[in-house]
């Protein structure tokens, strides 16, 4: 079996029909996006403890007002077996993913490079699964620091391999169309809670009793289907042999297009180069300016226009949260909000980046920087104007670009680098993400907070902050603005790269042209697309549920 999984038999045949790949990416892609959806758990895994009388326990940090008293709760919650965590408690779980993720992926990289997307891809599969199982034990014996560890770290790691596993593959595959296939395997990140959230929650009403919430029996369950899911996926990537390319497609000349790379960089060349660095402050930023705003959409449109939201236009957020019946509606209306950007968010990713094929992708993330820029500071005007359909609107947008960055980055690395170590390079280009993970929610949560104690009333608090975010989106632009190809010495030589090759196991015989149009195996591709088409149109159902709360 250890040969099995081995990157020299994973070299696709004669006829091996391309399009088999992308589904097998998006297998994987899917189960590990729910990380995205794990805000479902916190408030069921709140009250997990119930006492006698079948009321929930109290927090562990119960009665904690400042930062350093919600540590020490969180620092005793870890073992305590006898009060229920506080979303403060558990949202370290949702940090620690991104931030092994980056980590992960640039320390595994090189190696995913060596042995294949297979063995990455399988490895993944046993890290998140089990990470979930890990965490589904963590719950049944309520001990936080399983949770962390499971899920967190373990199930970090799993993230970090998973995201990057298909991506060299497919570039190799799709020379022709690089946003294309980065995007088709990208947007299942993105898509993989708008299926996971509907499922975990009818899991944990299906287990749900008067003493249980339910949510280690779905961990369970949602950490085996995971881990098949991810297993029949990984399975199915297949990488080309040397000298393939798609049938009649010519490489693009350099001097036709000199954002083009027609060499390689190597992996430990690459984060030498000044380009390296300007496409990490490209992320970095694109990201930053998106993601703290974007994971405070529901509550972010609530203080803004509160009362406009029930029709009740000259009611405040102040007189509104008071209102039990006013705010549930309000929160209703925040969380259509929020699946109308999820679904902007998804699609960007496929949208934005099969478009930088055309584009380029030096032009797509101007287009993202500039525009961007725009709509935080229309989004001040709107805001200020309470007019609900340009904010919105705005914020649709950006969504949208915030995908289409993420999946846009590993077309412009392989532009730049070539594609022989293009997947090891994206890996330690996540580390722009991990910083922005952090970066991007401190500045709008620390302002956010800050204002609020400065008695700045709720339906002003964020335009300052849409200014402060269109101005990371300029120090984007200026990075950008300053990347030009790779010198001619940073390159490998074809005796460099022979050896690089024959290392990685890729001294095959070139199969030149293989026809890929038609395929050899038409139902094969059926069941393949199928079976990841399925699960993403229900997600897309259950997320339109939701957003029609917001139009109605």
């Amino acid at each position: 079996m250890a040969g099995f999984w081995d990157k020299e038999n994973t070299i696709a045949g004669q006829g091996f029909n391309r399009w088999l790949v992308p589904p097998a990416a998006l297998a994987v892609h899917l189960s590990i996006g729910m990380a995205y959806g794990f805000s479902v758990f916190w408030k069921p895994l709140g009250n997990a403890l119930k006492g006698a009388s079948g009321e929930p326990l109290a927090a562990c940090a119960a009665g904690a007002t400042t930062f350093g008293d919600k540590l020490a709760g969180t620092a005793r919650a870890l073992f305590a077996t006898d009060c229920n965590w506080t979303q403060f408690d558990l949202g370290w779980m949702y940090t620690l993913f991104f931030v092994v993720l980056g980590c992960s992926a640039a320390l595994f990289g090189g190696w995913l490079e060596r042995e294949g997307p297979r063995k990455a891809g399988a490895a993944a599969a046993v890290l998140w699964g089990g990470g979930l199982l890990i965490s589904a034990y963590g719950i049944y014996v309520h001990q936080l620091w399983l949770l962390w560890l499971g899920s967190g770290v373990i199930g970090g790691i799993g993230l970090g391999l998973g995201y990057i596993s298909p991506v060299s593959t497919l570039i190799k595959w799709f020379p022709d169309r690089r946003g294309l296939a980065t995007g088709m395997a990208i947007m299942g990140f993105g898509g993989g809670a708008m299926i996971g959230s509907p499922m975990a929650t009818k899991l944990m009403e299906h287990f749900s009793t008067a003493t249980e919430v339910g949510a280690w029996q779905t961990f369970v369950v949602l950490g085996l289907v995971y881990i098949v899911f991810m297993m029949a996926g990984s399975l199915g990537y297949r990488v080309p042999a040397n000298g393939w390319k798609p049938e009649n497609w010519t490489p693009p000349a350099k001097q036709d297009n000199a954002m083009i790379a027609s060499r390689h960089v190597h992996l430990n060349r690459a984060h030498k180069t000044p380009q390296f660095w300007l496409i990490w402050v490209v992320l970095c930023m694109n990201v930053s300016a998106c993601i703290g705003i974007l994971g405070a959409a529901s509550p972010m449109l609530q203080e803004t226009f509160a009362g406009a939201l029930v029709g009740q236009p000259d009611v405040g957020f102040s007189e509104l949260k008071n209102n039990a019946e006013m705010i549930a509606a309000a929160a209703a209306v925040g969380a259509g909000f929020v699946g109308l950007i999820s679904v902007f968010n998804i699609f960007g990713r496929i949208g934005w980046a099969s478009s930088s094929d055309k584009l380029g992708r030096k032009r797509t993330y101007f287009i993202f920087f500039v525009l961007g820029a725009i709509l935080y500071c229309t989004a001040t005007y709107a805001a200020g104007n309470k007019s609900l359909g340009l904010f919105v609107a705005c914020f649709c947008i950006v969504s949208s670009m915030y995908g289409g960055g993420f999946a846009t980055i590993p077309a412009y690395l392989a532009d730049m680098f070539g594609t022989q170590f293009v997947g090891a390079i994206h890996g330690r280009l996540l580390t722009a993400w991990a910083t922005a993970g952090i970066l991007g929610p401190v500045v709008v949560n620390y302002l956010h907070d800050t204002r609020l104690e400065a008695g700045v009333p709720f339906d002003e608090i964020y335009a300052p902050i849409y200014l402060i975010l269109a101005g990371m989106l300029v120090i984007g632009f200026i990075a950008n603005w300053l990347i030009k190809p790779v010198a001619e010495q940073d390159y490998m030589t074809d005796a460099e790269l022979e050896k690089v090759r024959a290392a990685g196991h890729e001294t095959v015989k070139p199969v030149g042209d293989v026809q890929t149009s038609a395929g050899s195996h038409p139902v094969m591709t059926f069941l393949a697309w199928s079976a990841v088409l399925i699960p993403i149109a229900y997600g897309i159902w259950s997320t339109a549920q939701k957003a029609w709360a917001f139009f109605s």
